[in-house]
């Protein structure tokens, strides 16, 4: 009977190793709590959980900003998972702008696993503003907000298409934006953000709203990328809207194994379907956001993109 117990316990103990070492935990360094990009890196750590029955479990960190996350990866071991637009990537292995005195090596080791929704440009007038394109702007109350990406965006290309000084920038927190808008306190907003975005949604169910769209001038101007907000993604949209965003990828490292970065990659996008259906976000991923991710793939995940039947660059793999 002693040795009877003695082997269960043994097989208990071996059963215990097993499940642990099956067990993969990811570090998954996203954005500020506050932020959609929090939300989902929650939603991804969610997904990750139940599409692995368990097996992959990932820990949310939160973040003061992509260039953090990047220059955290020269220096984070294991599993470390992190966000931030390709273009920052690009200028870390370079040395250039904000990474100009802070080289590292190992940025090079740094390999795309999939995309997120993009931070998308928001230009949002009320209805009463009657202002149907850029050219009514002038004389108009516009809220921009302050410090964010889509504040410093929507500054630039007031100057870009010759409103600098033109326009009244209000002095309203961008959180105040829909009330402000709908006791006519603006004419409109500019907010940057996954669609379809939360304020806007507010601001388009209780006001009605008209989103401007760029033309292919404007867009050229702005150096970013088009994106396309299809019809009826807010209230009373009956067009697509044509505007401008800055793609955002979900990147790790050479540290982490192809095992890894394959069941990561799979997972995320055997879940998007289910995660779109909690957060309407995740319906603006699709293949074509492939195209922009700049650089090397994991060679994990790359794996899973050719059995799927995504095309790949030769720059890309």
């Amino acid at each position: 009977m002693k040795r009877f117990k003695l082997i269960g316990l043994i097989t208990i103990g071996l059963l215990m190793v097993n499940t642990s070492s099956a067990e993969t935990r990811v570090t998954y360094k996203s954005a500020k709590t506050t932020s959609s990009y929090y939300q989902m890196a929650v939603q991804i750590a969610e997904a990750m959980k139940a599409g692995s029955s368990g097996g992959i479990i990932v820990t949310v960190e939160e973040s003061q900003g992509s260039v953090q996350n990047v220059m955290e990866s020269a220096v984070r071991p294991g599993n470390y998972v992190f966000t931030t637009p390709p273009v920052l990537v690009k200028l870390a292995k370079a040395g250039k702008a904000m990474f100009k005195d802070k080289q590292n090596p190992k940025f090079a080791d740094i390999r795309a696993l999939f995309p997120i929704p993009s931070l998308t440009m928001h230009f949002v007038m009320s209805e009463k503003s009657g202002v149907t394109d850029f050219a009514g702007l002038e004389g108009k109350t516009i809220l921009l907000g302050k410090g964010s990406f889509g504040a410093k965006e929507g500054a630039k290309y007031l100057k870009l298409f010759g409103l600098e000084g033109k326009v009244t920038l209000a002095e309203v927190e961008l959180s105040n934006a829909g009330p402000a808008l709908k006791n006519g306190q603006i004419d409109g907003f500019v907010t940057a953000g996954s669609y379809p975005a939360p304020n806007v949604i507010e601001a388009a169910a209780g006001t009605g709203v008209r989103v401007l769209s760029l033309n292919d001038e404007q867009i050229t101007a702005s150096k970013r990328t088009r994106l396309i907000i299809p019809a009826g993604t807010y209230a009373g949209q009956s067009e697509d809207i044509t505007t401008t965003s800055l793609p955002v990828v979900a990147y790790t490292t050479t540290q982490m194994d192809d095992d890894t970065a394959y069941a990561l990659t799979k997972t995320y996008w055997s879940q998007k379907a289910s995660m779109g259906e909690a957060a309407a976000w995740w319906n603006a991923v699709d293949k074509d956001l492939m195209v922009n991710i700049k650089g090397k793939i994991h060679p994990g995940a790359a794996k899973y993109y050719q059995e799927a039947g995504f095309s790949l660059t030769a720059d890309q793999m």
